[in-house]
């Protein structure tokens, strides 16, 4: 990770928080609605760090391989981002 290193861990850090917090609940037996509200909130929390880290592959790593001009690597790179994507739709 290179420009969105520090954001990415930031996000991290909170959402480290918030899966605490969703164990906590479990722990005192909260209501259900509730708990699922918040296992919603982490799993948005960390699709926007899988966003900054898609970010930061494109922009460097994919940069990286079309500055290259190698075509192999160039291929190599545009199927992961492909994966990349495919998986993260899921």
């Amino acid at each position: 990770m290179h420009q969105n290193r520090d954001a990415a861990l930031k996000r991290l850090n909170r959402l480290e928080g918030q899966v605490r917090g969703v164990s906590r609940m479990v722990e005192e037996d909260r209501y259900c609605v509730d708990i699922l509200t918040q296992i919603a909130a982490a799993r948005a929390a960390l699709k926007g760090v899988e966003k900054l880290v898609i970010e930061d592959h494109a922009s460097h790593c994919i940069e990286d391989a079309l500055a290259s001009g190698d075509r192999e690597d160039q291929r190599a790179k545009f199927m992961e981002l492909i994966q990349l994507l495919d998986r993260a739709r899921d």
